[in-house]
């Protein structure tokens, strides 16, 4: 028992580094590329996204390292779920009116978002992930960035020509806003001020690769002591744990009434989980499959998907929409720990 409560503490200050450390090296390297004059739309897309899903990417190369493979697949199934279900639903119901997206998602996003969650299914399906299968996957998410980068482009050149404003740019704008503090146009750029984000973008990068590590260990040795497997606690603590950051920025676009931006977020995260944290750690080993993972956490990450996917047709998600992605989150961390 006292190896249980030790392994459960580090357990649980590890995840929190994990995740703290993700915040700060997501808030140094935007004010970076502040600095480096980069646009705030590919400031966005690539870093803030890739901030809020870092703590997902860096526990999974890590687990792949501590030869804890089937961990990888049950962190982003977990994750996933808890995206649309739990965060997607505490941001529609935290929102009074509901979410309202005028953002046009129909015509590239959810699909490519409903496709990723397929293409993953099928891949799983054998119970067998090669390296070809994770080259897919990262070309996958190369294909979708530059979809992004290039509607960037044309939207940047339309406002140019004095088009109106687009949804697409309010929302990169906003980005800053809603996950993370906001800045100040007058911040300092002096050589001293860059050379301080260098320096915390190293100090978090350092933090977050040992709060992966012991919470990856921690894990293998709380699974042991309880004799259950390694994917039923990933696919539910480190899953939570990991998409806090995706918790965090989508309550606060919720509660500042920025609907794209709440419900982009889920999209890009679960996006790039499927196609980046399972494609990267795919190239570095072998990874397993869980049974489990088969039989109801994949099923159930379809069925959010497609659920989300058709609440958002109207551009709307209400507040018993929300509920119901609560429910079936309930149902989910109920069944996998046979309490319900």
């Amino acid at each position: 028992m006292p190896d249980l409560i030790l392994s459960g503490l580090i357990f649980i200050v590890s995840l929190g580094v994990l995740v703290k450390a993700s915040d700060l090296f997501t808030d140094a390297a935007e004010r970076i590329g502040i600095l480096m004059g980069l646009p705030a739309f590919v400031v966005g897309v690539t870093i803030v996204s890739l901030g809020t899903s870092l703590p997902e990417l860096i526990s999974s190369i890590v687990a792949v390292t501590q030869g804890a493979p089937e961990v990888v697949i049950s962190n982003v199934v977990g994750s996933n779920i808890a995206n649309i279900c739990l965060v997607l639903g505490l941001a529609s119901i935290a929102s009074t009116n509901g979410l309202q997206i005028t953002y046009d998602l129909v015509s590239v996003d959810l699909p490519l978002f409903v496709g990723s969650a397929l293409l993953l299914m099928l891949m799983a399906w054998d119970q067998d992930f090669s390296k070809g299968e994770a080259v897919l996957l990262l070309l996958g998410y190369g294909v979708y960035l530059f979809y992004i980068l290039k509607s960037s482009q044309a939207e940047t050149t339309l406002e140019a020509l004095g088009g109106a404003p687009s949804a697409i740019s309010e929302i990169s704008e906003t980005a800053g806003e809603a996950g993370l503090e906001s800045r100040d146009a007058s911040e300092p750029s002096n050589r001293t001020y860059s050379l301080g984000q260098w320096g915390l973008l190293i100090l978090s990068a350092l933090l977050i690769f040992l709060g992966a590590r012991y919470t990856i260990e921690s894990l293998i040795q709380i699974s042991q002591t309880l004799g259950i497997g390694t994917e039923i606690i990933a696919v539910s603590a480190v899953a939570l744990g990991t998409s806090l950051p995706e918790l965090m920025v989508t309550a606060n676009a919720a509660r500042k009434n920025q609907a794209e931006l709440a419900v982009g977020n889920v999209l890009g995260s679960n996006i790039f989980n499927i196609f980046t944290v399972m494609g990267i750690p795919g190239l570095l080993g072998t990874l397993t499959i869980p049974a489990g993972i088969m039989a109801t956490g994949i099923p159930t990450m379809i069925s959010a998907t497609l659920l989300m996917f058709f609440a958002i047709q109207d551009k709307k998600l209400t507040v018993w929409e929300g509920w119901l992605f609560l429910i079936l989150y309930g149902w989910f961390i109920g069944h996998t720990f046979n309490w319900i």
